[in-house]
This record gives C-alpha cells, structure tokens and sequence, in this order.
C-alpha cells in the first residue's frame, strides 16, 4: 500500500478527514459515530407515524383510507431507502477500517467491527414465530434486561414494542411494553381448546365487538306461536302465520391473568417458558369450565347451574344420601329433549364415579345389567359412556348428593362468543422494575349462555324438556 510520510494513503484521508471536522468511527467504538444513529432514529420516527395510522384505524374499526394507505406506503418506502444506505454505510467503515489495520495482525478484530455482528444486532423483521427470539424465556430475559437503569433495548424487542400514539386501543399494552410474539398466543389457544375443555363442544362464534346482538326463535313445530303449518282443503285460503323471534344480547367479559416473575427465574429460560404456558393453559381452562357449568352471568359468562331452561329431576323416594340410581339417570335421559341426544354429554364430579361403576340395571337378580361402561371396556376411549354417551368427569361440578354433581347436557345448545384474535399477550417492564420483577399479562374477552330462554313444553303431557338437565339433592 502506498504510503506518506510512513503513513498509509488511507491513514492520510482519515486524519484529513477529522482535520475538517468529519469523523468516521464504527459503531462501538468509545466515540460512537453519529450518523448512523440519526438514521436508525428516523426509521424509528417513521415505523412510529405507521403505527399511528394503524391506532387510529383500529380506534374506529375501520380499514385504512386512500389518503392514509398513500401516507404509510410513503413513510416505508423512506424507511427502505434509510435501511439500503446505513448498509452502505456499514460496509464502507468496516472496509476502512479493515484497510487501516497494520499488515500481519493475527487476532480477530473486536466484535463491534464485524459487519455480521452489526447486522446481528438490528432486526430485518421476524425470522420466526418468535421474532428471532431462541424461546420465550429468551425474550423474557431480553425483556428483563432492558428493564435496567441505564441497559439498551435489545434491538430485536423493537418488532414487538409498543408504539406511543395519541388514540386509546385495546389493542395497544401497557407503557414500555412489549407484545408476546405471534407463536406463543397460537400455542396457548390451542391447549386452551384441547379435547378435555368444554368450550370446545359449544357453538363457538367470534365476534369484533364487546356485544352481540341476534335474533333467535324457541317456537316449536308443535306450539302455538312462530311459523304454522295448516292442512288445507282443495282451492281453499291459506292460514297466516308469522315467525316469533327474540332478541338475544350477549356482553363479553375479560378472563385475565397476570403472572410476575423474578430476575432468578427469568435466569432459567426453559424453565420459564414451559411455565408460562402450562400455568396459564390450566388456569384458563379451568376457568372457561367453571363458568360454562356455575357461571352467574354477572361478569362471567352465564353458565348451566343457572340457566333459565335448566331441568331439576327430583331424587327417588327413599334414596339413600350421596348416591345416584340408576332411575336417577333414566329419568334425567327423559327430560333431556330427543333431539339434542345424540350430541349429549354427561358432566359429573368425579366423586360420582364409584356410583358408575357399582350401578345395575336388574331386570333380574341373578344377572344384573352394567348400566355404565368405564373406559377401555365395551366403548371407545378416554370417556366412559352412561346411555350410550360419554362422561367427562370435571371439578367444575360438585361433590356426589350435592346439587350439581350431575349434568346431562347438549353443549352444542350453550353459545359462546369470543373476542376476534383470542388471547391477547403482553409482557411489562415497568410494573415491578424497582423489585427486579417482570410482569406477563394474559386476557381473553369472551361470553357464554345457553341458547334457551326457558325449558321446552311438550306436545302432550305435562313434563318439560331441555337442553340440560340436573339431579336436585341427595343429602
């Protein structure tokens, strides 16, 4: 290389160069250049105004107009071309500076010089379901971090961080926060949903709204109101009728959860992660149960304990206390309208069971008929069956003899109504920053309640019918 004065030809430039006031050192260096900085700071300032846009439209549950599609196409095009020329830039100081190294140097250069490492460090967007993030512990860590005086972000939190914006949005977490990335949110919904929770058998809609509003009609073929059929006589008049509808207006309710954790256990991330997600996979969908069989309606949704249509079948005379008969059950399969039997369940304590397995049908007494069939017996797995259906035994019933314990119900005749997008996840440095703890937040807007307003009078007789049905107490 050619040299002036025992200097290289690109020492001279550079020291020109700084002679005029103008400096070119890499990123991490003690005298941190400016100008890249500047404009990573715009490309923040910009994705910042799309964020707004998209608040604003969120806001008003609406889609983007012309002018601020126009706006936003603008802005990323800007920020494109800010991101090609601090590449640029990039790979021209770290070609000076590998040219301004003395020949012969045998030790790799400081990790701040490298363009991969500098690359590293910025996110060019997702690379997976995490966000470039090995787990969620690994986020978490990054999230504790940050959440130390004087720490940097990590620089791939910046894809999930909560832009500041002038307009309230549900959709928006708390101050500083960071939304949990994409897969974790699939991945809990998907527990939440597994074979064992009751939300999965009920009719299940989403709406994007806090209410729902919709008509519906309990007019039966046999009754008096709602749609009529007529045998008419040849050119005779028709007989006039009309449907019957209601409105039925459903409020959704916030199912939460919020789960701090220590700097210690943020240390182990695998651990945190398969915490994380088994914890609150438990807790909401025991919750989500609970409520679909006692839920009040009052802030939760309203559940079959409840329900204006439920159906008491009343214990046999003389029945000993904390047992179900099997009379208990004929019964209950009576009242339970013929229609919905073959989608049915049976929800029971599992304090019952011993009552199962003991119970017969003696149509003789030298060989009594098993009235339940346990799993892995003459039915299919992992339910038992009790007149042809399955048993799901749950804690959201209550114990044997008690009111409750025993449900025969058509879940498919219970409504819930879920929030559009599911459970929402968000993760706050700010909440216990001075006790070294972070909080994760979890929340969900759903309702639920039987479609009937009322039990189902029969064409003739005097019983009702239903789409659930109990047995009173056995105490």
């Amino acid at each position: 290389m050619k040299t002036i004065n025992g200097m290289h030809a690109l020492e001279v430039r550079l020291a020109a160069l700084a002679g005029a006031g103008i400096v070119i050192v890499a990123r991490g260096q003690e005298h941190q250049g400016k100008t890249i900085e500047d404009l990573q700071d715009r490309i923040d300032e910009l994705l910042g105004e799309c964020y707004e846009l998209d608040a604003v439209a969120d806001a008003e549950k609406r889609l983007l107009t012309a002018d601020e599609r126009k706006k936003k196409l603008e802005l990323l095009d800007e920020s494109d071309a800010l991101k090609d020329d601090i590449d640029l830039r990039e790979r021209q100081e770290k070609t000076i500076l590998d040219r301004s190294r003395p020949k012969g140097r045998q030790t790799a250069p400081d990790a701040g010089y490298e363009v991969d490492d500098i690359r590293a460090a910025r996110p060019r967007g997702p690379r997976s379901g995490l966000g470039g993030f090995k787990s969620f512990g690994h986020m978490a860590q990054a999230v504790c971090a940050a959440g130390k005086p004087g720490a940097e972000v990590n620089p791939l939190l910046r894809q999930f961080q909560a832009a500041a914006t002038t307009v309230g949005s549900e959709g928006t977490g708390a101050d500083g926060g960071f939304a949990v990335a994409d897969d974790v949110r699939t991945n809990i919904m998907s527990a939440v949903m597994g074979e064992d929770s009751l939300l999965a058998r009920t009719d299940q809609m989403t709406t994007t709204s806090n209410t729902l509003i919709m008509p519906t009609s309990e007019a039966t073929p046999w009754g008096t109101s709602g749609i009529q059929g007529y045998w008419e006589a040849e050119s005779g008049t028709y007989t006039q009728s009309k449907p019957a509808l209601k409105k039925q207006t459903i409020e959704l309710n916030k199912l939460t959860a919020l789960v701090p954790v220590t700097e210690e256990l943020l240390e182990d991330a695998p651990a945190l992660d398969g915490y994380i997600r088994a914890e609150v996979t438990k807790v909401f969908g025991f919750k989500l149960n609970l409520a679909i069989v006692q839920g009040t309606g009052a802030g939760m949704p309203l559940g079959l304990a409840a329900a204006p249509c439920l159906v008491t079948v009343t214990k046999e005379s003389g029945q000993t206390a904390d047992t179900v008969v099997h009379q208990n059950v004929v019964n209950m399969w009576s009242r339970l309208y013929a229609p919905y039997r073959p989608n049915s369940v049976w929800l029971a304590n599992q304090d019952v069971e011993p009552q199962f397995n003991l119970m017969a049908f003696r149509n003789n007494t030298t060989y009594p008929t098993p009235v339940y069939m346990p799993p892995g017996g003459l039915n299919d797995t992992p339910y038992g069956r009790l007149m042809g259906r399955p048993v799901i035994f749950t804690q959201a019933c209550e114990t044997v003899g008690d009111l409750g314990d025993l449900y025969l119900t058509d879940l498919s005749q219970y409504r819930t109504v879920m929030k559009a997008g599911g459970i929402k996840s968000d993760v706050s440095i700010h909440f216990w920053f001075d006790t070294g703890e972070t909080a994760f937040r979890f929340q969900m807007r759903i309702a639920g309640q039987p479609k009937l307003s009322s039990t189902i009078g029969v064409r003739d007789g005097s019983n009702t019918l239903s789409s659930v049905v109990t047995l009173a107490v056995r105490g």
